[in-house]
């Protein structure tokens, strides 16, 4: 038996450069590792099925799953013919801008790499993460990093102080397919200084960084979903040093000192609608 934690991800900064030749966006984005995690447990099948179970009624346990897929796309890949059980256990929040999905797609390639001794290296793994979604070669290295391209090209960042984290999930999930269709309606608006921020984030600057926070999404979800704005007024208040939507969303974090600072502020928020979470910033969690 196996078992790895799988951990959630925020943007810390998000912008979008253009449109790629293939219809992807082009990116540059600083996602950061929390300490936040699912948990993936591997156990030996002796028919050689791949079977998933999950704690969760709100993510598919068969082939829609991305854990499933990224097992069946390891086996095409290696000739592999073990089979497994993986038991998945949800903490993240679904469809909420943290990668939850992206999150247990690396820890699948990176676990089933291991329990069937396929002896892949990283770069392999990563090559097979981007074909699975644009946030699982992140999730794979984990850490701070600049990712570029469609999300596959990661430049390694220092890692930040454990600051204190803050997330506030509407009970609701969004479309990240619709939200980037109306990005392409708008008209373009400032990004984010993704220069200041590798700034902050090289001086190691808890505040630094704080006041870099941008995401050229955010302004595009809101519109569908004012309540994000709420939310995001609703940490500041609170004691939040700046607040800002995770990727497409809906998920908005708070940043704050230090985890018991961080949970000081999330007793405030009794009347932000939905599930309210304290974790802090990961440094060292690779998948792999």
């Amino acid at each position: 038996m196996l078992e790895l934690a799988a951990h959630a991800k925020i943007n810390l900064s998000l912008d979008i450069k253009g449109r790629r030749a293939d219809g992807y966006h082009e990116l540059e984005t600083v996602m950061q590792s929390i300490a936040l995690h699912d948990r993936l447990v591997f156990s030996a099948a002796a028919d050689g099925a791949i079977s998933l179970e999950c704690d969760s009624g709100e993510v598919p346990a068969g082939p829609e799953n991305l854990v499933y897929r990224a097992a069946l796309l390891l086996r095409e890949n290696t000739r592999c013919r073990r089979g497994v059980r993986i038991s998945l256990a949800k903490r993240i929040p679904v469809a909420a801008g943290l990668g939850g999905g992206s999150a247990d797609a690396a820890a699948a390639l990176a676990g089933l790499n291991r329990f069937w001794n396929l002896g892949l290296p990283p770069a392999v793994l990563c090559s097979l993460a981007a074909v699975l979604g644009a946030d699982v070669p992140f999730c794979l290295r984990g850490g701070t990093a600049l990712a570029r391209g469609k999300g596959e090209l990661l430049t390694p960042l220092p890692a930040l102080p454990a600051m204190g984290v803050v997330l506030a999930k509407p009970p609701f999930g969004v479309s990240t397919a619709r939200v980037y269709a109306a990005y392409d309606q708008r008209p373009a608006g400032p990004g984010p200084d993704t220069a200041a921020m590798l700034a902050a984030i090289e001086q190691r600057d808890p505040a630094a960084v704080a006041r870099c926070l941008g995401n050229v999404l955010e302004p595009v979800t809101a519109s569908l979903h004012p309540v994000i704005n709420d939310i995001r007024r609703a940490l500041l208040r609170a004691g939040a040093m700046n607040a800002l939507m995770s990727g497409s969303g809906p998920a908005v974090f708070g940043l704050c000192r230090d985890e018991r600072e961080a949970g000081r502020v999330a007793a405030r928020l009794t009347d932000v609608p939905g599930k309210i979470l304290v974790t802090r910033l990961a440094g060292n969690c690779p998948a792999m």
